[in-house]
């Protein structure tokens, strides 16, 4: 019984310390092994409780040898021996009890370790994504700050020509008019000529019939 205990005190050390100390794939191995034994969890808690209820008969046994030399007065060679292998016993029992609760506790951190990890891994991951997101955001901005510069220049030179050419046509209507009061004057005035040459035409007729008059 001692050696069993002692034997399963070693695998159990081994395994804390694998699940301590990460050497190669062993952690690994381990891990996977303890998920195995999880998986059969109804197996462990009957161990547990097997050892747990010999423990406590082992810690009755050695109150009952106590009791008896208390008695008696000193203790028997014999029960000097029972005393000393049930010390032993319930010593082994709870450190690897103890053991076990530890190994559990570990094996439960790492797996919420190994996630968390995995969590941390995929944060990074969207956030370099997101940097990378932002850095296209930031390009498309700055080219859409460009356009908006070449737009505004372009809008103010088009204004600029805008303005010419209602400068232009200003004055060119201007001349327009100016030609058409021109035009109006010169009707006008062809007007007047086109009536005196009528007049002077009266004229000369009439001189000519008074001429043939003082003829005849």
């Amino acid at each position: 019984m001692i050696q069993l205990l002692f034997l399963v005190l070693f695998a159990e050390g081994a395994v804390a310390f694998l699940l301590m100390v990460k050497i190669g794939l062993l952690r690994e191995l381990v891990m996977k092994g303890l998920d195995q034994v999880k998986m059969r969890k109804g197996t462990v808690l009957t161990v547990a409780s097997v050892m747990s209820v010999i423990l406590f008969f082992n810690f009755i046994s050695i109150v009952k040898i106590q009791n008896k030399g208390a008695k008696v007065g000193t203790m028997t060679p014999m029960d000097q021996v029972l005393w000393r292998t049930h010390v032993l016993e319930a010593s082994l029992m709870g450190f690897s009890l103890f053991l076990g609760f530890l190994i559990d506790r570990m094996h439960h951190y790492l797996r919420k370790l190994a996630g968390l990890r995995g969590t941390v891994v995929a944060s990074r991951q969207e956030v370099e994504r997101l940097e990378k997101e932002k850095l296209q955001l930031k390009k498309k901005e700055e080219n859409a700050k460009e356009n908006i510069k070449q737009l505004q220049k372009e809008i103010s030179d088009l204004t600029e020509s805008l303005s010419k050419l209602k400068l232009e046509s200003a004055e060119k209507e201007k001349r327009v008019e100016t030609a058409e009061s021109h035009v109006a004057a010169l009707q006008k005035q062809a007007a007047d000529l086109l009536l005196e040459y009528d007049r002077l035409l009266e004229d000369n007729q009439n001189l000519q019939t008074q001429a043939l008059g003082y003829r005849s």
